[in-house]
């Protein structure tokens, strides 16, 4: 293994080393070779590779004592800059307040405040880890989850993990993840008959027919929410029919909708609403679901820490939100580990010249090392 650990990258602070991943390109499914560097970065530490295929993964790991296991987790990947960017995406330009780059958000920002307060800390109660992956952006089958198994087969799992997906809206410190909605994707086919446009009388015009549903069931809400999750919404993301000429009417006609569901909501339920809404109806559906709604106790140690942690930092005490899209946290969670996520702000993630603040890290990072302190307060 080529060692990318120099005597000036041994010795970075949290910004340096934030720089140094931005400037590490690493589009999914590739590390750029940053699980080897953070394995070196972090002495002492024992470290378990379970790469799977062209995906990398790392679990390293400290016990410093007998109590419990705090595991912070991410990702090292990135989605692909794309074009029209004002600076070298896989550069860490610092200009006008802000730092510029790829995965400055989404969510190196997160890995380098984590990394460098584990390698910052000297004394914990218990075990303290991190578990990084190169494939979150991507289909994420050959992941985390694959980590997570190593874990429970060796009876390794921890007891609370914070994942360090940007999380806040307006302000640094002003939100945390406590649980994430799951997603269920829809495949529908409706039936018609195909025709000559000039008698429709003799053909079966699905767009006709679906136009006359669209209005009930476009944006519905499938439920009501509750204090912790927002309603289940039924959103349509794409429907295409026909052949792109104006004297023959379509056969058939295909949409794909997604409910990022509650609690509340399952795939059961979306099957009887469009079993009411398509009655007489000749049509065809398919389901399937990435991840399923979860939801951390407040009430819980970590929550309640790391609440503390924030506050102790920016003076806010971050509100508890389950909004968004999915993280890794939807593999966590299920283990019967309490999880959160907390980053910096997310207002750029996945778009042409990402970018974040010197300060927002540097305070990322002050958030997990009074975390980790005070852990056992």
């Amino acid at each position: 293994m080529f060692s990318m650990i120099t005597q000036e990258t041994s010795r970075m602070d949290v910004i340096e080393l934030f720089k140094f991943f931005i400037n590490t390109k690493s589009e999914t499914p590739d590390d750029g070779g940053l699980l080897d560097f953070i394995e070196e970065y972090l002495e002492g530490f024992d470290a378990v590779r379970v790469d799977v295929e062209d995906v990398k993964n790392l679990f390293i790991y400290k016990k410093f004592g007998e109590g419990e296991h705090l595991c912070f987790a991410g990702h090292v990947d990135v989605v692909p800059a794309g074009n029209n960017w004002d600076t070298n995406p896989y550069e860490a330009v610092e200009k006008d307040g802000y730092i510029y780059g790829r995965g400055t958000q989404d969510m190196k920002s997160g890995v380098a405040a984590f990394t460098q307060a584990l390698k910052e800390t000297k004394e914990f109660q218990g075990t303290l880890s991190l578990l990084l992956t190169s494939d979150e952006e991507g289909e994420a089958v050959h992941g985390t989850v694959k980590v997570l198994e190593f874990l429970e087969n060796n009876d390794m799992l921890p007891d609370a993990c914070v994942v360090a997906e940007p999380t806040c809206e307006e302000h640094f410190g002003d939100a945390i993840k406590v649980g994430r909605r799951g997603s269920i994707n829809g495949y529908l086919t409706l039936k018609g008959k195909q025709g000559h446009a000039a008698y429709p009388e003799k053909a079966i015009n699905p767009i006709h027919k679906i136009a006359k549903v669209l209005d009930s069931i476009a944006g519905v809400d499938l439920d009501n929410g509750d204090e912790a999750f927002a309603p289940s919404k039924f959103v349509i993301t794409d429907i295409r029919s026909g052949m792109e000429v104006t004297n023959v009417t379509p056969n058939d006609l295909k949409m794909m909708f997604n409910v990022r569901n509650n609690t509340k909501t399952e795939q059961k339920d979306i099957i009887n609403f469009i079993a009411e809404h398509f009655d007489g109806l000749d049509y065809e559906l398919r389901l399937t679901q990435g991840s399923y709604p979860f939801r951390t106790d407040t009430d819980t140690k970590l929550v309640k820490h790391i609440d503390k942690a924030i506050e102790a930092v920016t003076g806010l005490q971050p509100k508890h939100s389950t909004a968004g899209g999915t993280s890794d946290a939807r593999f966590i969670a299920p283990m019967g580990v309490d999880v959160i996520e907390f980053g910096v702000k997310n207002d750029s993630i996945h778009s042409v010249n990402e970018r974040t603040t010197r300060k927002e890290v540097e305070d990322l990072h002050k958030v997990f090392k009074n975390l980790i302190e005070n852990w056992e307060s």
